[in-house]
């Protein structure tokens, strides 16, 4: 098993990407491209999510590890960028998948209708 994300001053990864990215809301958008992100708003940043997701779904066709690594981060990062700028938490997230572990995925997903 690899190590945990945890960054040389002992926050996660995840916590750390947060608040990044929220002081990027207040970032000059000709020097940040987060900010650029949110600048231009959420077609923009649902725009990067559809490419990412693409490129990820490429990548795992071509069974190029590597490049799943890389796309899957991107992707990942842009769904934080998408989470931050519509207020939601990424320990919201956890949070769900947290109260979904143990159940099965189809009695999960009737159990919203």
């Amino acid at each position: 098993m690899t190590e945990k994300a945890i960054l040389p001053n002992g926050q996660h990864i995840l916590e750390a990407l947060e608040e990044t990215l929220e002081s990027r809301k207040q970032a000059n958008a000709e020097n940040s491209y987060v900010a650029s992100l949110y600048q231009k708003g959420l077609d923009t940043i649902l725009k990067k999510i559809g490419e990412e997701a693409t490129e990820t779904v490429i990548a795992a066709k071509d069974g190029n590890k590597t490049q799943i690594v890389y796309e899957t981060a991107d992707l990942w990062f842009h769904c934080m960028v998408l989470l931050n700028q519509q207020g939601i938490s990424h320990q919201e997230v956890l949070n769900e998948l947290a109260r979904r572990f143990g159940l099965s995925g189809l009695d999960e997903k009737a159990s919203r209708k």
